[in-house]
């Protein structure tokens, strides 16, 4: 058992804090059951199986409170994790929580992110049936699919919670255009609420030719813009396959992106307020969309 904060793996795990030792280490760290336990789920589908490879993980036996620890610890060591036994004062240096819950993992961090060319591909199939919508007839007999794209965020706790969102209206797949914050970064695995191990996304850093290469693939692209654009639920706007685009939180969405955007959509603002949060924003925008290409 560790029991010195002084260890070297604990020394490493901690860095795992900042971006460019996660960059460096090729892994970050996860802490939680509700977290921990969704990852083992995902283990157990042939995606996860390839995608979600935990490395190590760090327990302490006399912070276990139920059955789900000791499931969750048993389960990630048969799926190969290291188990390091630690004194509870040592995994609570680990911990971002008041208390911690026990058990904490580290994970393969590039297993988990795809190419934009293996995005595209991925299929999900929806858990809605398209509608019949009159104004809109998409190119192919698939279903309609939605790709969120999101332009140099900066904010952890935003990107978790369009992470999120994403994953619950089934969108295929998120694209971050860099420079973009870390999606490993611990607010944003937390905003997660363990989609980070479903939601497939991918990172690219040359904008335009991502766009371009989207519209080719059959792709709208709206660009989500509250100074104009036309209002989603009194247009075909979002029907059929999109590509949502999501500006920065501070100066929006950036003047490169604009040239290859086809339209705009925006929500109304009735009261005082100048702008919408982000996250806002873009979870209204996805569940617009999911309604007008779902049966009522």
């Amino acid at each position: 058992m560790i029991t010195s904060t002084k260890n070297p793996r604990l020394i490493e795990a901690r860095k795992l804090a900042e971006r460019k030792h996660r960059r460096q280490q090729n892994r970050f760290l996860v802490e939680g059951l509700q977290l921990l336990s969704l990852a083992v789920e995902v283990m157990g589908t042939p995606q996860g199986r390839t995608r979600v490879k935990p490395l190590e993980l760090f327990y302490s036996k006399d912070l276990f409170t139920g059955e789900t620890a000791p499931r969750l610890l048993a389960q990630l060591t048969q799926a190969g994790a290291e188990a390091i036994p630690v004194a509870p004062h040592v995994l609570d240096t680990l911990s971002e929580r008041d208390v911690s819950q026990g058990l904490a993992a580290t994970f393969a961090l590039s297993n988990l992110e795809y190419s934009l060319d293996e995005l595209i591909q991925l299929y999900r199939p929806p858990t809605f049936q398209p509608s019949n919508l009159p104004t809109f007839q998409p190119s192919t007999s698939s279903p309609p699919r939605l790709l969120l794209l999101l332009d140099k965020l900066q904010d952890p706790g935003n990107l978790g919670t369009l992470i999120r969102t994403a994953d619950a209206v089934g969108v295929q797949g998120v694209i971050l255009l860099e420079p973009c914050v870390d999606p490993f970064d611990p607010k944003t695995v937390r905003g997660t609420m363990g989609s980070l191990f479903t939601m497939p996304f991918a990172r690219t850093k040359d904008v335009a030719q991502a766009l371009v290469w989207l519209a080719e693939q059959g792709f709208r692209l709206v660009g989500a813009d509250g100074q104009q654009g036309e209002l989603p639920w009194q247009s075909e706007v979002l029907v059929g396959p999109v590509a949502l685009v999501l500006g920065n939180e501070a100066r929006g969405l950036s003047p490169e992106l604009r040239p290859h955007l086809h339209r705009y959509v925006r929500l109304p603002l009735r009261g005082h307020a100048e702008s919408l949060n982000v996250s806002v924003a873009g979870g209204t925008l996805m569940y617009e969309w999911l309604r007008v290409n779902s049966e009522a």
